[in-house]
């Protein structure tokens, strides 16, 4: 049950990507409508498995911005994915107080309390992201092993102010302009921004603190590094130009 390359991680914004990015550990940072595809390719050439990485809407009441969910599986409408118990038992020891709990993927965003809370009752979910179910469908359909560990931004009774779900630019980094004129046009909604900015400045330290504990090849036990290239990030698929390896985001 392991492959010869590195482990991918799955991330559809920049930031995930060069916080994932280290030895053994390649990064596919996609928007979800292009991300199968991208993925698929990348398998191809060659992978250890496929980890679901990065930020993440909280679903369990007990969850706030910041804390540690390492998944148990992930769950569909109408899909159902098991994680690898042993790669998540490895996520579990090295992180901080991690959560075991089920993701729930969806193809839109949760933006409101009322539709996290829904989702939840509906579900039974810890997490809920627009990645997961995707990485964790191409991970079963190439029999490679699956993971998904991810920090909560958005508490369960947070609501999404209109700016903070706009999509993100091709390169995974937040469309500034598209923000400003969802700002202008909604001016009232500057408060709960100020409160997911903060949640997200709580989220994205507890990502980088947590990524120095998972190592190289982000915990995967069925990673062989001798057989990885030189380089830090052996493979980066999507337009980061400007990512860099781990260790050296650290010194940002």
């Amino acid at each position: 049950m392991s492959g010869r390359g590195a482990v991918i991680a799955v991330t559809s914004l920049a930031l995930e990507a060069r916080v994932a990015l280290g030895p053994g550990v390649a990064v596919v940072c996609k928007p979800a409508s292009q991300l199968a595809g991208a993925l698929d390719a990348a398998v191809k050439r060659g992978a250890a498995g496929i980890i679901s990485f990065g930020i993440a809407g909280g679903l369990a009441p007990q969850l706030r911005a910041g804390h540690w969910v390492v998944g148990s599986a992930v769950r569909t409408d109408d899909g159902y994915f098991p994680a690898d118990r042993r790669w998540a038992a490895r996520l579990l020891h090295a992180l901080p107080s991690p959560v075991h709990a089920e993701i729930a993927g969806t193809a839109a965003p949760a933006a409101t309390s009322r539709d996290k809370k829904r989702l939840y009752v509906r579900t039974g979910a810890g997490l809920v992201d627009m990645e997961s179910h995707i990485a964790a469908s191409v991970a079963a359909a190439h029999r490679i092993p699956f993971a998904v560990c991810r920090v909560v931004i958005d508490s369960v009774d947070r609501d999404l102010p209109p700016a903070a779900i706009v999509d993100l630019r091709p390169d995974g980094r937040p469309d500034l302009l598209a923000i400003t004129r969802s700002i202008a046009r909604e001016p009232g909604q500057l408060p709960a921004l100020a409160r997911i900015a903060l949640d997200a400045r709580i989220a994205v330290t507890a990502l980088r603190r947590g990524r120095r504990l998972l190592d190289a090849g982000l915990a995967c036990s069925y990673l062989s590094l001798p057989d990885m290239p030189s380089s830090a990030a052996a493979l980066v698929d999507g337009d980061l130009s400007g990512a860099v390896p781990f260790a050296e985001s650290q010194r940002a």
